[in-house]
């Protein structure tokens, strides 16, 4: 089954660094999966067959091209594993990486989930526009 991560959710992260993942998204997850750091200062999350599908990749490109990839993507990534309350433990290093301290925002971006500091989040919002926007549907020809 295909992973379909969809929609804008606000959480905040306890004093333990936990962190409720949104119903939604533990469905198409699982109990278990991965959080590493992701692009523009956020996280990536993803499902086990998703984090196979990207460790496979990786490994098969020229180890030239391949260790940068290896290094920022294992490195600090983590196996999580929701609790009885959907929550996780988001390590300290991933944190500090996404500047993550309160309010958090997950958004689903079809194949994978990431977490956003929200405020970080909304910047990043307000800065697209609709050219760029217009401009990247071009290439998908819509």
């Amino acid at each position: 089954m295909a992973v379909m991560l969809i929609g804008e959710y606000q959480h905040n992260i306890d004093a333990k660094g936990r962190v409720i993942v949104p119903a939604k998204f533990r469905e198409d997850l699982g109990d278990v999966f991965y959080v590493t750091k992701g692009l523009d200062g956020c996280l990536f999350v993803l499902s086990p067959s998703q984090w196979a599908a990207l460790e496979q990749k990786v490994q098969n490109m020229p180890i030239s091209k391949a260790r940068g990839l290896q290094r920022f993507f294992f490195s600090g990534a983590a196996e999580v594993e929701t609790d009885k309350q959907g929550r996780i433990l988001l390590p300290q290093k991933l944190r500090d990486y996404a500047g993550l301290s309160k309010d958090v925002t997950f958004i689903g971006t079809s194949g994978r989930a990431e977490i956003w500091d929200s405020e970080r989040w909304n910047r990043f919002n307000s800065e697209l526009t609709e050219e760029s926007i217009a401009e990247a549907m071009d290439e998908l020809d819509l």
